[in-house]
């Protein structure tokens, strides 16, 4: 029985010590990961004073807890998460024609839902992809993560032709996918990206020219539009040791007659009405509203919190977005969309909650006759 033991506990021992090493070389090696900064780079973030120690920080302070009780809580709540987190069947998406893509006038801008936080814009003749993640799995690797509710995007990388530019709001898997840009980089003209965001660009041999790496209240231009990395309350991350090394933010798109904002990732915070006085008003917010738990409400808004942000940046009409494609928290699925219309019909918000692929175009009227494509019974739960 001792000798039975004792190699009992060798085979744990070694497999314990295989995961280890397989898991620190897979983070070493796997492009996954993206590159980090020289100490250059880190003494000119510090220059910014929202970096410290080696990493950025919020001009509000997040407060989440680590204790006994919190993780406690947090292990309740993901081995027992509402049954409805995902869609009983697969979610079913408006196919684009890429043809038409790039067709309208430059008098008439569109953007269209790819998904989660992901946008294809087109505004003044120009083409644009936010936070375009087109793989199924928001992980490093599938096993680390639940697939996408739809098996299907509505257009697909090899379709889309010459991109203008490309927008990243932070570093998280579920914003800055790998293999999507892997496939994108010769279709696309120039990144933008918050700070040290670039490395992993230029790891996944991007070349620096075609990066602009930016701060906070920064602005560019890509010919006629102006393009702002705004802040937001919120971190980022990768890996295991490089938490909040890289900067994240909202941003701001201008053209002459269209003004466009998009959230990222955040809590609510001072920064949108900041926001709305120094850029507003938009004719369209796209806010965050999904992905949040009271647990780490500092660094994702509740739906009712997207509301009002919506109407301290001074946004014409609310387009819901980070839910509807995957189950990064343990709320239902269709929670966030259900309590962000509630909200906006309270405060008499217009709001367009379009399908997978479906376009919005901005012309001045306010369209807000989108179904609610969710409450079909082909998604509801077996009972």
């Amino acid at each position: 029985m001792k000798r039975i033991i004792k190699w009992l506990f060798i085979t744990v021992g070694i497999l314990i010590l295989s995961v280890v090493i397989i898991g620190t070389a897979f983070i070493n090696i796997s492009p996954q990961f993206g590159g980090s900064a020289n100490k250059d780079q880190q003494l000119s973030y510090a220059e910014t004073g929202h970096y410290q120690d080696g990493i950025f920080i919020n001009d509000e302070e997040i407060i989440m807890e680590y204790n006994c009780h919190s993780i406690t809580a947090m292990l309740k709540e993901t081995m027992n998460p509402d049954p409805n987190v995902a869609p009983h069947q697969n979610i079913d998406v408006l196919k684009m024609d890429p043809q038409s893509i790039g067709t309208l006038p430059d008098s008439l801008p569109r953007i269209t839902w790819l998904g989660h936080s992901s946008f294809l814009i087109e505004i003044d003749g120009k083409k644009g992809l936010i936070d375009p993640v087109f793989g199924q799995y928001a992980a490093p690797h599938p096993w680390l993560g639940r697939a996408r509710f739809n098996k299907e995007m509505p257009i697909t990388i090899d379709d889309l032709s010459n991109i203008d530019f490309v927008i990243i709001s932070h570093d998280h898997y579920d914003h800055l996918d790998y293999e999507s840009i892997d496939e994108l980089k010769e279709k696309v003209n120039h990144f933008y990206v918050p700070l040290g965001v670039g490395n992993h660009l230029r790891r996944w041999e991007i070349s620096d020219d075609k990066i602009s790496e930016m701060d906070w209240w920064q602005e560019a231009k890509y010919k006629d539009l102006k393009i702002v990395l705004t802040p937001s309350r919120h971190m980022s991350g990768r890996g295991l040791s490089d938490q909040s090394a890289t900067l994240w933010g909202s941003w701001v798109i201008q053209s002459q007659n269209t003004n466009i904002y998009f959230s990222g990732d955040g809590g609510y915070g001072k920064h949108f009405k900041e926001i709305g006085e120094k850029y507003g008003p938009f004719d369209v917010g796209l806010m965050e509203c999904g992905q949040y738990n009271e647990l780490w409400r500092d660094v994702h808004m509740m739906p009712e919190e997207s509301v009002t942000a919506a109407q301290d940046i001074q946004a014409k009409l609310i387009v819901p977005i980070h839910w509807g494609s995957f189950a990064l928290a343990t709320h239902s699925w269709t929670d966030p969309v259900e309590r962000i219309v509630k909200a906006a019909k309270k405060e008499n918000m217009p709001i367009a909650t379009p399908k997978i692929g479906q376009s919005i175009l901005i012309d001045g009227e306010l369209k807000t006759d989108y179904t609610h494509w969710w409450e079909s019974k082909r998604y509801a739960m077996m009972r």
